[in-house]
């Protein structure tokens, strides 16, 4: 069986919002890391916290 469509909207209780943006930056830029080890490409990625803080990953070779 395949699942549903999941509705995407802004999570409103500010604390749960900070640990699910702390886990998909996380998970990104892990992803970030594997696609440029497995395809051997040049990877930047660059986010923004909503406090602005930024957060960034840039392979080196």
């Amino acid at each position: 069986m395949g699942s549903g469509e999941i509705e995407i909207r802004r999570i409103e209780n500010t604390t749960n919002r900070q640990v699910t943006f702390y886990k998909r930056r996380n998970g990104l830029l892990k992803k970030a890391y594997e696609l440029s080890v497995l395809c051997d490409a040049e990877v930047a990625l660059i986010v923004f916290s909503t406090r602005g803080r930024l957060y960034e990953y840039a392979n080196n070779k």
